[in-house]
């Protein structure tokens, strides 16, 4: 490599960097810590239709409401989702942001034993959604697809949904 090709690859690191960083933690805060805690978790349908002011059709498109509750240590995330009449339990990876890619999970959540959930297992991958700078009173909002890994009753496996989850206070 030349000198004047080096320097120039030199100056583009060392002016990318500082936007790298910022980038990957969306801001001054890491957002290791802000995963752990309750989620208010909504999944929906993936239907291109639009659905105009027919509210029934808006509420349609959710395919589950819930809550996520995660404790993480390091990596490692365990926890629960939760819902009136049933529930999984999760395990999963937390991957920390890199580049400009946002911190995300990588969950399964099984089915708790002699319950009506018994046999399920759902599979979450999901990111941090971006932090504005100026953004005022933001909340964090974990945003990604679920799919069903198992069938289960008539639910075939591999079902693909959408979610958010925004962070409880």
């Amino acid at each position: 490599m030349s000198r004047t090709a080096f320097l120039s690859a030199a100056a583009a690191m060392l002016f990318a960097a500082p936007l790298l960083a910022q980038t990957a933690t969306s801001g001054s805060k890491s957002y290791g810590s802000v995963l752990a805690g309750k989620w208010t978790y909504r999944s929906f349908h993936n239907r291109p239709a639009l659905v105009g002011d027919n509210a029934q059709a808006a509420l349609d498109l959710i395919f589950a409401e819930a809550v996520f509750t995660f404790e993480v240590s390091g990596t490692s995330l365990k926890g629960a989702i939760d819902w009136d009449g049933g529930g999984l339990d999760l395990k999963g990876q937390v991957r920390p942001a890199s580049g400009q890619a946002p911190e995300s999970v990588a969950i399964v959540g099984t089915g708790r034993p002699q319950t009506s959930t018994a046999g399920w297992e759902y599979d979450y991958r999901g990111s941090l959604a971006y932090r504005w700078p100026n953004g005022i009173d933001q909340v964090p909002a974990l945003v990604g697809t679920v799919i069903r890994a198992k069938p289960h009753g008539s639910s075939p496996a591999g079902y693909v949904a959408s979610f958010i989850a925004v962070k409880q206070p």
